[in-house]
């Protein structure tokens, strides 16, 4: 494997590591497409560094299992967003 593929994958890995953020959120932080980070930490990832793939499937695991929450969150946020803009006031989101 060119050793630039390597270190695009191993730098993704770290970079979700330490921020927790998901493939969408790094693909932007290194301006490259979600295809690539995925393939990057999910395939090529394992056969370069076997710890660091293990530690980075994690955290790509809890976000999946959190994703059906994201995606609630972003719905409330919407619908609360377009019924203030009927009633004509800014958003106020209370929880």
């Amino acid at each position: 494997m060119w050793e630039y593929i390597e270190d695009r994958a191993k730098r993704s890995a770290e970079y979700i590591i330490a921020t927790g953020c998901t493939v969408r959120a790094c693909s932007a932080h290194f301006n490259i497409s979600k295809s690539t980070v995925h393939k990057d930490v999910s395939e090529r990832l394992k056969e370069i560094d076997e710890d660091l793939y293990e530690r980075a499937r994690a955290v790509s695991d809890r976000n999946l299992s959190e994703r059906h929450i994201r995606g609630g969150i972003a719905t409330r946020r919407k619908y609360l967003k377009e019924g203030a803009r009927e009633k004509g006031e800014e958003s106020s989101e209370t929880e």
